[in-house]
């Protein structure tokens, strides 16, 4: 190649590289004009406000510049409430345009139009608000790691449809951001609309998706001066009736609480909640759970979703802890038995403070407090009932120290701490987290170091550290991991872990398209290779090689396949359910592939099946899932999920003997089916249908003795039945109308029941039989939500 041709390269390179890194600017106007939210831009104001154009696909054909067909002009006016935003969305086929009505925050088969803002332009954390074309709402905060779309805002949308396309138009009062306090505004800015039945999104800023990081990539407003925001204090108040019926009689309880909601200034915001009520969460799914580990389940109490993204740095905090099971369980003598003992605590009230200053220091705290918890135990000899604390009077605390920079580098401190009066348990647990990345998101070094002590019986600490470094741009990416975990590191107080007292290393390497090819809209190949050795005995406690590939076709259908193969001899030091202990793993391999069905189709399917071969005489696992989705209409949709798991010859712990540990041998099928539907009457107002069955078996056949070199040899002398039959029912029926914003009414009709069994039922019409003839709970609520903004209503007082 000649001087001349490296040379015109380079500069068609360095040309490139600028016209993809160079920021758009956007200017904001300032208006005093009332703006009315209906979609229509009548207001004068708007004729003179800058625009914002000449959008680029982000995905899949990264860098295509908008046709003029589906051009999109944007502007942005502000005063001292809020800003507005207008979007002229142009569609040559306006009749395709996707709309399907969902609730809140779900997506679905529907073009939309979001805005993202940063108001420090800290290229760390975006506040999203998206609207699709049927009008529904959706809002996230949103970090390069996670989309948080539990946390929800007050705002104001309407869209309209017309000969050319469709129109947004929105308010987002400050209220709803966080920003510094300079008289001159600099915000981070994205548009970013997406066609759904062309399966294309578009962004004003150009997000070159070579770079991991998506939010430094962002543009620039500019324009917003001297604002006076008014007093952010919001009120919620509630109430509840609750109409239960079950075989112990019904019972009738009436609440009435508050939450608020304060603007400390414009980076900080309290919350509180006075009289919590969370009878209308999603229900957990149950199952049977035979490891040695508790059931994990997922947060659905609103508080401790929303706006929570300061305090999971660092993985101390799992908030089904506070209201969560009992701490302990009471003594008994042999005379007597425990007759009631509660499964939850008692939550009486929480209180939280997040925000960040102009400087790019998060702070997070976290308060919550749950009442004294008492079982009863009754004596057979005197027929009395005594009642002994078996959860104190608790305090929850966290305080979190988010120190950004760079635009895209952070530095965090975390302390987590469990209070307990009188002589309970205590515990702290504190970590130092670190994640850098290079200027221009490149390269990327996080890693952490975290310390426990708790504060018991016999006090004892523990410690945490792990360093990762990767490459996070091009087509060639790659992880190196290292981690150590001390065998005392304790953070279940406040917290969730399950494996400690090992160290480990991981690496990654992947590729990927970042355009689309003739075969593929997207590619992905991944290789991983992991290893964990236990600290006290050396031996090997996971190891395995990994292979995936996934993408999506020219028609937009999503596939799956992974191979992962464990050639190594591993040991379990947790199944034994004995300190000290550890049983042998032979080598498997696994594999699944999955697909999924182009979304945009009426009729779409969802599909994996799972295999896995143990190197043990005929031990194997196999399953499949299958979840057939059907859209009637835009307003009517039914989804159905079946998922199938059968283990021949798993084995377990069972029990201890006179002759030590006891393992069996066991087969197991697990069934779930899952059926939810939708039908929204309009953008506010949807009646949501969720139920769930599941049923499980264990069932022995031969059991074993564990030895001390980790295997196991056969016990003929153990005969108790220890079989397992787990059935599951879940039934809700809900109606949701959000008459104002930020205001609900809701309706809940709730039928459940659970039943566990010893001896195994195999017929599965049998089992459904006998959990629809037990003695099933059924709830019918009502609640309602009002939002106050007190600057609505302080001139009336």
């Amino acid at each position: 190649m000649s001087y001349f041709r490296y040379l015109s390269l380079l500069f068609l390179l360095l040309y490139n590289f600028n016209l993809y890194s160079q920021k758009k600017t956007l200017q904001a106007k300032s208006t005093t004009e009332d703006i009315t939210i209906d979609g229509k831009l009548n207001e004068e104001i708007w004729k003179s406000a800058a625009v914002a154009s000449n959008f680029v696909m982000f995905e899949p054909d990264n860098g295509k510049p908008i046709n003029e067909s589906k051009k999109t002009e944007v502007k942005v006016l502000y005063d001292n409430d809020a800003i507005y935003i207008s979007a002229l969305l142009y569609d040559d086929e306006p009749n395709k345009i996707k709309k399907e009505i969902t609730n809140r925050d779900v997506f679905g088969v529907s073009d939309h139009f979001s805005v993202y803002i940063n108001g420090f332009n800290d290229g760390q954390q975006d506040f999203r608000f998206f609207v699709s074309a049927a009008g529904v709402q959706m809002d996230c905060l949103a970090t390069e790691d996670f989309e948080d779309f539990t946390w929800d805002a007050i705002w104001d949308s309407e869209v309209l449809l017309t000969e050319f396309g469709w129109v947004v138009e929105m308010k987002i009062p400050y209220a709803a951001l966080r920003f510094s306090k300079s008289q001159k505004q600099t915000w981070g800015l994205n548009f970013m609309r997406e066609i759904k039945r062309d399966v294309q999104k578009y962004t004003w800023n150009h997000i070159d998706t070579k770079i991991g990081a998506v939010i430094p990539q962002a543009g620039i407003l500019e324009g917003i001066e001297n604002i006076k925001t008014p007093t952010r204090l919001f009120l919620i108040p509630y109430t509840s009736a609750y109409y239960q019926q079950s075989d112990i009689g019904s019972d009738t309880t009436l609440k009435a609480g508050l939450d608020i909601k304060y603007g400390i200034n414009d980076s900080f915001t309290l919350d509180a909640i006075l009289v919590p009520d969370f009878g209308q969460t999603k229900f957990d799914n149950a199952i049977l759970n035979l490891l040695p580990f508790e059931q994990k389940f997922e947060e659905n109490r609103p508080f401790f979703t929303e706006g929570t993204d300061l305090f999971n740095k660092g993985g101390l905090f799992y908030s089904r802890r506070i209201g969560g099971e009992p701490s302990s369980e009471p003594e008994t003598a042999t005379n007597e038995e425990i007759t009631n003992y509660p499964s939850t605590v008692n939550l009486l009230n929480a209180v939280k403070i997040s925000g960040r200053t102009e400087n790019g220091l998060g702070i997070g705290f976290l308060n919550a407090v749950t009442e004294k918890t008492k079982a009863t135990i009754f004596n057979s000899d005197t027929n009395e009932s005594r009642k002994e604390v078996i959860e104190p009077l608790t305090n929850y605390n966290m305080i979190v120290l988010d120190q950004r920079f760079n635009q895209n580098s952070s530095v965090s401190f975390i302390n987590a701490n469990t209070t307990r009066n009188g002589n309970f348990r205590d515990a702290n647990a504190t970590a130092l987290v670190f994640d850098l990345n290079t200027k221009e998101n490149t390269y990327n070094l996080y890693g952490d170091f975290k310390f426990s002590h708790v504060n018991t019986i016999k006090d004892y600490n523990g410690y945490k550290t792990a360093l990762n470094f990767e490459k996070t741009n091009g087509r060639y990416r790659y992880l190196l991991s290292g981690k150590y975990i001390s065998e005392n590191y304790d953070i279940n107080d406040l917290g969730i872990i399950f494996y400690t007292n090992y160290h480990g290393a991981l690496a990654n390497g992947s590729y990927r398209i970042l355009n689309p090819t003739k075969v593929f809209n997207t590619l992905k190949v991944e290789q991983e290779l992991n290893l964990e050795i236990q600290n006290t005995t050396g031996k090997v406690q996971e190891g395995w090689y990994k292979t995936v590939l996934k993408g999506t076709s020219l028609g937009n259908d999503y596939f799956e396949l992974g191979i992962i193969i464990n050639p190594l001899k591993t040991f379990d030091f947790y199944e034994p359910r004995e300190y000290g202990r550890y049983v042998y793993v032979p080598k498997r391999v696994a594999s699944y592939f999955g697909f999924e069905l182009n979304r945009n189709n009426a009729l779409t399917l969802d599909m994996t099946f799972n295999f896995t071969k143990f190197d043990e005489d005929k031990r194997l696992t196999h399953g499949f899932y299958a979840s057939p989705k059907y859209r009637f209409n835009d307003k009517l949709s039914l989804a159905y999920a079946l998922e199938y798991t059968k283990m021949k010859n798993d084995r377990g712990w069972v029990d201890f003997d006179n002759l030590g540990t006891v393992f069996t041998e066991r087969n197991r099928e697990i069934l779930q089916n899952d059926l939810t539907g939708k039908y929204s009457l309009n953008n506010k107002m949807t009646i949501n249908l969720t139920a769930r069955y599941y049923w499980s078996y264990s069932k022995n056949h031969d059991f074993l003795t564990l030895q001390n070199n980790g295997y196991l040899t056969p016990n003929t002398t153990y005969n108790l039945n220890k079989d397992r039959n787990f059935n599951s029912w879940n039934f809700d029926l809900s109606y949701s109308w959000w008459f104002a914003p930020g205001s609900e009414l809701s309706i809940l009709y709730r039928n459940y029941g659970l039943e566990r069994a010893s001896t195994v039922e195999k017929d599965l019409s049998r089992n459904l039989k006998n959990i629809f003839n037990s003695d099933l709970t059924n709830v019918l609520s009502i609640s309602v939500r009002y939002f106050i903004d007190y600057n609505s209503v302080k001139n009336k007082f």
